[in-house]
Formats: structure tokens, sequence, C-alpha cells
């Protein structure tokens, strides 16, 4: 296993983050625990959940994921410090957390606490915040119109992101976070921490994890490029594209008990006639090199300049076993040439 060091942190963690959403829905206490044991004995020491998790997110799952992984800790209390562990504080918009409400102040401490006792530690290391308070390009909202930037109020936006940074700093003082993160989020958003922590002397950002992958590179090079040069940690999530790039969705195909079998918050919109092409020209490429569709996807994932973790995730132990091996072996210099003329064919699918 290679390392990167998280952002201005200082912090070393694997280049592999095991992603944790299916546990509690499509994965039980004792399969979420087989792949913890197992990802540890690959050397992966990087953890990511969210207070939200299971996925899709329900009244009846918000908090489950956390909960497993707190059991697993319980049990196994002396190697607490060896794991980076990430989780996040939801953004607005879900009716069963906080009744929708905006991430501020309050939310913060409330959130952080509820997740240190469903998670059974008395910290965590990285605490995110899941999505913007304001409209922003995620969740398949970056097609050109789909988001009014000039509609926002900046200074309103500004206001809540200095009460929120002055929050986090309480809980950093009290020892019950590490540091601090970022999810689906910009460039603008990015910066405007930055220049709040700086001028307040409030704890820096030191990481961003949004959806990207083969199908969703919509973040190089403008925020890929920020993030080197600010020292913010890139993370990832869904290199797969939901696991689409695996090919198992091919002809819409829907193999029993995957992710897409089960009804999605925002509906399947990867799923278009351009993304089912390029993952079946990016299917043949792997084939051709001896190694399967998502194994591809991931290598390439992990070589893109910036990239400093990615984030996987599994129902079953053979997928998490063919995942994780896809980080061990470069991609040669000929298929990535090979990827790059089918990404310039299919650059934004979906």
């Amino acid at each position: 296993m290679k390392y990167s060091t998280l952002g201005s942190s200082g912090v070393d963690v694997s280049r592999v983050c095991l992603g944790s959403m299916t546990w509690g829905l499509q994965n039980t206490q004792q399969e979420a625990d087989k792949q913890i044991e197992y990802a540890l004995q690959e050397g992966v020491n990087f953890i990511d959940t969210a207070e939200i998790y299971a996925v899709p997110p329900t009244q009846e799952t918000y908090g489950r994921t956390e909960e497993i992984i707190g059991n697993w800790l319980s049990r196994n209390q002396e190697r607490r410090n060896k794991l980076i562990l990430a989780s996040k504080i939801s953004g607005p918009g879900l009716k069963h957390v906080r009744e929708g409400s905006n991430i501020d102040g309050k939310t913060v401490k409330q959130a952080l606490d509820g997740s240190l006792q469903r998670l059974q530690t008395d910290y965590i290391d990285l605490y995110q915040l899941h999505w913007p308070n304001r409209h922003h390009p995620h969740f398949g909202q970056h097609r050109l119109g789909k988001v009014t930037f000039s509609a926002v109020d900046a200074a309103a936006e500004i206001d809540q992101m200095l009460e929120i940074l002055q929050s986090l700093n309480d809980c950093v003082k009290a020892g019950k976070i590490r540091f601090c993160g970022l999810s689906d989020d910009t460039p603008w958003g990015i910066n405007t921490y930055l220049k709040l922590s700086e001028k307040h002397s409030l704890p820096k950002m030191v990481s961003i994890q949004n959806e990207f992958s083969l199908l969703h590179s919509k973040d190089w090079p403008y925020l890929i490029e920020n993030c080197i040069h600010e020292d913010i940690a890139f993370l990832p999530w869904s290199p797969l594209a939901s696991g689409m790039l695996s090919g198992k969705y091919i002809g819409g195909a829907r193999p029993e008990g995957s992710r897409w079998t089960i009804e999605q918050r925002m509906g399947l919109f990867r799923d278009t006639k351009q993304a089912q092409q390029a993952v079946s020209e990016y299917k043949e490429i792997a084939e051709r090199n001896g190694m399967t569709a998502a194994q591809l996807a991931l290598a390439w994932c992990d070589q893109v300049d910036g990239v400093t973790s990615t984030i996987i995730g599994a129902t079953k132990m053979s997928q998490l076993k063919e995942n994780i091996a896809a980080f061990k072996t470069p991609l040669s210099a000929e298929i990535l040439e090979d990827i790059s003329k089918v990404l310039r064919l299919y650059t934004v699918p979906f």
C-alpha cells in the first residue's frame, strides 16, 4: 500500500480509503467487520463514513453505518489510533435530518456529538461538511444552467461559513475533531473557507471529496489545480460511477442485490446512452490488458495528478479484493493513451 499526506494536516493516509455507505442496508455488521479487517490487512488506514449513511439516506437507516463502525471500534479499542476515521455532517434538504436545516454553528456541534456517540470514539480525525448550504453543481446538477450562481447571496453565504468555522474551531479545541474538510464543494467554496481561516485564525480545511471518475472528470483541471497549490487533499468518491464502470449495468442489466436495484434519491441520472457506450469501450481496454473494468477505472483515478486517496466501496468481499488490487500496479503509458482517446469522446457523458 502506498500513502500520501492528507493536505496540510501532516497525516499520511493510504491511497485507498475504505468507503462504508452500504453498511447497514446492503451489508451486515459481520460483513462490514470482514471488510474492515481485510482492508487493514492490506495496509488501508483510512475509513470514510457519514451521519446519513447507509444509502440511499432514509430515516430508518440514518446513523446505522456509524453504529456498525462503532461496534467494531468498541471491540478493537487498541487499534483506534492506527485509523484515520472520517465522517460528515449532512447539508440541508433531508427532512429526517434536523428537519432539512442548513449547517450552522449549533448543528455542527449537535451532529458531531451524535456521530461520536454512534462511533463510540472520543474524536474524529477528519470531520467534513457533506455538501454546502447553497445550491451547488453536484449530484447530477453540473449541466449548464442547472445552478444559477448569480442568484446566490455571497455575503450571507460567507457569514454562514464563518459561523461554521468558528463552531468547528470550538470542536477542535475540545479535542473532538483533529482536522476539517469539505465535500461536494467548488473552488469558490474552498478558497472562501481558506480566506476566512487565515483572516480569523480558524482551522484550515485540509481536504475535499467530490465525485470523480472516468465518467465524471469535471474537477480536472480547475478544482484539482486549486487543491494542489493550496495543499488540499483531493479525495474522489464514486470512482466507479455508482458501480457503472464495473460494467455490470451494461445493456440495462441489474444484478440481484446491486445498488441500482434499490431506489435512488436522485434517480439513475448516470445511466445515459453516452455513458453506457463509454463503459463498453473502457471494458474492452481492460479486457485487452488482463484486468477488470473496475480495476482499470480505479487505477486510472489513482494516477490522476492531485488525487490523494480514492474512496472505494464494495458489497461483496470479492469486489473489495478486486478493487484494492487495482492500486498495486500502475497503468502503462499505452493503456493511459487508450483511455484518453475514449475520455476525449465521452468527457461528460451524463
